[in-house]
């Protein structure tokens, strides 16, 4: 992995303009908005700020939402959660583990064989064809 950007000017040379509201100033993309709310290509998804494999398509779903859903993350570790309290709501965002890129939120709704499901935002993540 190559040497991450240390300040928001370092992250907006790198990113586009959307990836950099989403990973690093935490805006959330409109439903059914983004590249992957629909993609349903075999392959894995992969944080757009540092490239660490998150998710694999085997995992993704339907749930309906607008986002990408997947109801677990590619291996233990990818991602780690914190506890968000913004907009007056109680929630659970879900960050790049290497980076510390917001990518969205997991809830207590997902499918089997976890019970979860990660809302993840499009502009996050780069896929990669299997």
């Amino acid at each position: 992995m190559a040497d991450l950007p240390k300040d928001d000017d370092g992250w907006r040379n790198q990113l586009t303009p959307i990836q950099f509201d989403v990973l690093r100033k935490k805006a959330t993309e409109r439903a059914f908005s983004g590249a992957y709310w629909n993609h349903t290509q075999e392959g894995s998804y992969h944080c757009a700020g540092c490239g660490s494999r998150l998710f694999v398509s085997d995992t993704k779903f339907d749930a309906g939402c607008g986002w990408p859903s997947f109801y677990k993350a590619y291996q233990n570790g990818a991602v780690r959660t914190e506890l968000d309290r913004s907009y007056g709501m109680l929630r659970t965002e879900v960050l790049c583990r290497s980076c510390d890129g917001h990518l969205g939120h997991v809830f207590d709704d997902g499918p089997p064989p976890t019970g979860v499901r990660y809302c993840i935002n499009s502009a996050s993540l780069v896929f990669v064809p299997a």
